[in-house]
């Protein structure tokens, strides 16, 4: 996209009419009056007026590095604000003015949200991989914004835009750890505070017992709920801290006995509620209030429980606002098998989809099938995302059955699904 007004052209001259010509039909032609004829008009400009040719194409190259000069300044935030994220990226490398035109916050704050890429980790080492698998990460991975104050960070969870991270700084009792909630995109972060017991004795956040929850629906706020035990019991004690009060509440849990979380690898934050999955195969879900709680039981992928105990746990993922849920049955062909809750109430599960997960891969299947996982699904549309866990990582259309090839090696052998947000 070559940004630029239009230039002026010259404007057309018309040639003076003539008056017509006067006389008498048989009077001799010496004898009409006679007409002289203006001098041609001259397109050359004087040469007082001339520009020097340097000159002239400065001009004409700081006219066309403007962005669409000739466009009000609301049309084009309402135009650049719709276009994708990766695209306003190549946007800022035309010009300085571009640069900053496609950096104003009024632009950021509108951009579609859709999924971007995935955080990895590598040895120790957090990555980003882009959708596409081509190309530089689109966010940082290494968080410098926070290498200034912490010498130490891990990443526990990424809620669609935000990063749940453990972070150590030097002190004078030694390393000190904070759990803080970071946003990539815009590099603003919140550390959050201490959980203190109503009789003032600090608890001790454990390490995926932690559970962050984002909504790009929502981006002005994000919860954080925490099982003050490993394991539940009936009406045992949970914190829920809000980004809009910027304090822990407590409240008592309301499910049923002996509720174990997997962890926080298995959460989604939708519609202002959060939803984890228990070891006993069934999804969770509290409001941001601790108000509304609910156990809703997962389907089986067989008849008897049997196949259920011995295969996996289930996965769930949002995707067009929905609550998703996954499994794979290794016992029959490792079939994949796919629902989308329908009723919260109910309890209602429809199958969306079964999926021979060794046709996807073909001729790159090996003998331990149970390495294939399905690691995400995309927020917007019928997309899958699968690795063998060995070498190989692709996506999967459920409406028109395409696969593609993200990787062939073992660089990226799934992530943790990101959606850059701006506001």
């Amino acid at each position: 996209m070559k940004p630029g007004g239009g230039r002026g052209g010259e404007d057309g001259c018309k040639d003076q009419a003539h008056p017509p010509a006067t006389g008498h039909r048989g009077r001799d032609r010496d004898d009409a009056p006679s007409h002289s004829s203006p001098p041609p008009l001259s397109h050359e400009i004087p040469s007082s007026e001339k520009k020097p040719e340097e000159e002239q194409q400065k001009e004409e190259e700081e006219e066309e590095q403007q962005p669409l000069a000739s466009l009000p300044q609301d049309a084009l935030v309402e135009i650049l604000s719709r276009v994708p994220y990766k695209s306003l990226c190549r946007f800022k490398c035309v010009s300085k003015p571009w640069l900053t035109l496609c950096s104003a916050t009024d632009i950021c704050r509108r951009l579609p949200q859709t999924l971007s890429g995935f955080f990895h980790f590598d040895i120790d080492e957090l990555k980003f991989r882009n959708l596409s698998g081509r190309g530089s990460p689109m966010v940082d991975p290494s968080l410098p914004f926070l290498r200034e104050r912490y010498t130490h960070i891990t990443v526990e969870q990424c809620s669609s835009s935000l990063l749940l991270c453990q972070c150590w700084r030097p002190s004078s009792e030694g390393d000190k750890r904070d759990y803080v909630v970071c946003n990539p995109a815009t590099e603003k972060w919140t550390v959050l505070p201490p959980i203190v017991s109503p009789d003032c004795q600090p608890f001790n956040l454990i390490q995926n017992n932690v559970f962050l929850g984002f909504d790009t629906a929502a981006p002005s706020r994000f919860m954080v709920f925490v099982p003050l035990s490993s394991y539940h019991v009936e009406s045992a004690e949970v914190a829920i801290y809000s980004s809009e009060t910027g304090r822990w509440t407590f409240a008592q849990s309301k499910w049923c006995a002996k509720t174990i979380l997997v962890g926080n690898s298995e959460c989604v934050f939708l519609n202002g509620t959060m939803h984890l999955t228990t070891i006993r195969s069934s999804v969770v879900t509290v409001d941001a209030e601790g108000k509304v709680w609910r156990k809703i039981r997962i389907p089986d992928v067989a008849p008897n429980n049997y196949l259920s105990i011995q295969n996996p746990k289930a996965s769930i993922g949002q995707s067009q606002g929905r609550l998703h849920v996954w499994r794979t049955d290794y016992f029959h062909g490792c079939q994949l098998y796919v629902w989308v809750l329908e009723d919260y109430d109910s309890g209602k599960w429809t199958r969306k989809n079964i999926v021979n997960v060794l046709e996807l891969f073909r001729r790159h299947c090996h003998k331990d099938v149970r390495s294939y996982t399905m690691f995400a699904i995309h927020p917007e549309r019928n997309l899958i995302f699968l690795t063998d866990g060995e070498e190989m990582t692709i996506s999967y259309d459920m409406d028109n059955q395409n696969v593609d090839v993200i990787c062939t090696s073992k660089e990226f052998l799934g992530g943790l699904p990101y959606t850059p947000c701006f506001a």
